[in-house]
């Protein structure tokens, strides 16, 4: 891709996030007008703006003949992350809402047969049976019933499971906060207000909660830069929590 062409995509992205996610009857519908346009552009664009997925997917503990889950997959670029420990994959199920995305999924799957691509919801869709990961990655801020997108891939996982959530974060004001890095004011106000335009929550009770659902578990809190923003830095982290093996 020439120069020239990769600009002509970030205008279209950008034109499409400074229009911001519309109003429509229903979540997929939201989705599909919103991402629908930028789906040609969107892996690229992403590549710079969701940082830490390639690091948490290659930190899973995973089984040979592994079953796997994402959920919010999207395009399925995550699946490319596993490198060279894709072989040891048996399968890669991507459930997603958007239409647009889960066509780029689709052929992607045509060099990664481990993969399909399912249009569902991610707070209702089960596996045939239990998985031995599930991955959210800059999913969860997108879900309105994120609470039930992590019940949901907590009940999917066999006992001894990995968790694995990567997404963009605010912390709670000192006050609350318990653990981890504190953000300041400005930090807590800015990015839930410049992300929620175009539909992504950014929430403090995320993090907490899922580390109260998932006992055993390891965090990495980091900053990334943001395109055509040379000076920001916005909050995200990197969870794995292990699903008991009583559970």
């Amino acid at each position: 891709m020439s120069r020239l062409e990769a600009l002509r995509g970030d205008v279209a992205v950008l034109a499409r996030l400074l229009r911001g996610m519309p109003r429509t009857p229903t979540h997929a519908q939201a989705l599909t007008a919103f991402y629908g346009p930028q789906s040609d552009h969107y892996d690229r664009f992403r590549e710079r703006l969701l940082r830490g997925r390639e690091e948490l997917i290659r930190s899973l503990p995973l089984p040979d003949g592994a079953r796997v889950v994402e959920l919010g997959g999207g395009t399925g670029r995550n699946a490319e992350f596993f490198g060279d420990t894709l072989d040891r994959i048996a399968s890669i199920e991507i459930v997603d809402l958007c239409a647009p995305l889960l066509e780029r999924a689709r052929e992607r799957a045509a060099r990664i047969p481990q993969l399909r691509a399912i249009e569902a919801d991610a707070t209702r869709w089960r596996p045939a049976q239990p998985v031995d990961a599930v991955i959210l990655s800059y999913a969860l801020t997108m879900i309105p019933d994120w609470k039930g997108a992590i019940a949901n891939a907590i009940a999917m996982l066999k006992p001894g499971g990995v968790l694995g959530v990567v997404d963009f974060h605010v912390s709670a004001p000192p006050r609350e906060r318990a653990t981890g890095e504190q953000h300041g004011a400005l930090t807590r106000w800015f990015w839930p207000a410049w992300f929620a335009h175009d539909g992504v929550r950014l929430n403090a009770d995320h993090l907490p909660t899922l580390r109260t659902l998932m006992g055993e578990h390891r965090i990495v809190e980091a900053r990334a830069p943001v395109p055509y923003l040379p000076l920001a830095r916005v909050p995200y982290y990197r969870f794995v929590g292990i699903k008991p093996m009583n559970a």
